[in-house]
């Protein structure tokens, strides 16, 4: 994401997990992204615990799920309708990329970077509800279609 062309300033925060340390002085944050490892339930378990520390503010277009591994399904620990069922009751975009191929990581780099500046308010006339909205419909199946 650091590579991608920005006209504003973009720093990155990475953290296993949350809450962050208090005694941390960091900028506004703007987009949370969680990863899921679809091989890893405690990729998963991770992120279920650390989302009971996000703001419910949050989820109004400023928290989104990023799921890894789903390429190679014979050796995912976790079903891809476990991680559609969290994004669908958190409400926030679900994004599946294999980060492991250099154009899919690059791809995705950019996508985040243009979600976190419709974050951050630097795209005139979309809000992060608007993002949110887009999102919904055009990729994330319901829960009917599982």
């Amino acid at each position: 994401m650091l590579k991608e062309d920005c006209a504003s300033e973009l720093k990155v925060h990475l953290a296993n997990s949350l809450p962050l340390p208090s005694s941390v002085t960091r900028p506004r944050i703007d987009l949370i992204v969680f990863v899921i490892n679809l091989h890893s339930k405690h990729s998963l378990r991770n992120v279920e615990e650390s989302l009971h520390h996000v703001d419910a503010t949050f989820f109004l277009g400023k928290v989104s799920f990023l799921v890894t591994g789903a390429g190679r399904e014979s050796h995912c620990s976790i079903h891809r309708s476990t991680v559609v069922k969290l994004a669908h009751t958190y409400r926030s975009p679900l994004l599946f990329c294999d980060l492991e191929i250099e154009d899919f990581r690059a791809t995705m780099a950019q996508r985040l970077v243009r979600m976190l500046q419709i974050c951050a308010g630097h795209v005139p006339g979309v809000s992060a509800l608007n993002l949110l909205s887009l999102l919904r419909s055009s990729e994330n199946p319901s829960l009917e279609d599982l």
